[in-house]
């Protein structure tokens, strides 16, 4: 069974002619980033910011290592100090989180975009080879034929396709929850700046 399917896939990367490696490449490369962007945004805790707040005030730290959890450690270490202009100091020791979150945003947009014009470029080729076999009347050659040229055509097609959609649908579902943290982020500064008494480092819950 495991023999047969293998074939079948190294079919399909037959079919598709010299399109397919780099959309299998891109395929790779997309899901890659997509994992280390849902690694990135892991937020920790569930409650709110302000809770969080004023739990590490009185001690209690979140025990789950997400962005939120390092940012309020750097905070809290920076309010602590008591700085003349916190909020800078702020922006400053955020840039790290802020930018982890945004990493590979802008490749995983360029794949997803990118994937459907390469599959396109594979159909344009497959009906090229598809007319010329028409021109010479051969339903199969060497170089694929009539039969060969619809194949790749569809092939192509469908798997740059197949690669552009998920990573779309999932992509803006991480682009919605980057969003969310960086607004949290800028909530957490604000409380900071807010409420300048500084915090004890305590227990994590």
């Amino acid at each position: 069974m495991g023999g047969g399917m293998l074939n079948e896939l190294l079919f399909f990367f037959a079919a598709g002619g010299y399109v397919m490696p780099p959309l299998l490449l891109a395929t790779i490369v997309l899901w890659y980033a997509i994992g280390y962007r849902m690694m990135a945004m892991r937020r920790g805790s569930k409650r709110g910011v302000r809770v969080l707040v004023e739990r590490a005030e009185q001690g209690i730290m979140p025990s789950d290592r997400g962005v939120l959890h390092r940012a309020l450690k750097k905070g809290l270490k920076l309010r602590r100090r008591q700085l003349p202009n916190l909020r800078r100091y702020l922006d400053e020791a955020f840039a790290e989180e802020e930018s982890e979150l945004r990493k590979f945003n802008t490749l995983i947009t360029t794949i997803v975009m990118t994937a459907p014009l390469l599959g396109l470029l594979g159909t344009v080729v497959g009906m090229i080879e598809t007319f010329d076999s028409l021109a010479d009347m051969s339903l199969f050659s060497q170089s694929g034929g009539i039969a060969g040229g619809i194949s790749q055509a569809l092939f192509t097609t469908q798997m740059g396709l197949a690669v552009a959609i998920p990573g779309m649908v999932v992509n803006g579902i991480l682009h919605r929850q980057e969003r969310d943290l960086l607004i949290e982020l800028a909530q957490l500064k604000d409380i900071l700046c807010a409420s300048p008494h500084s915090s004890p480092g305590g227990k994590e819950d």
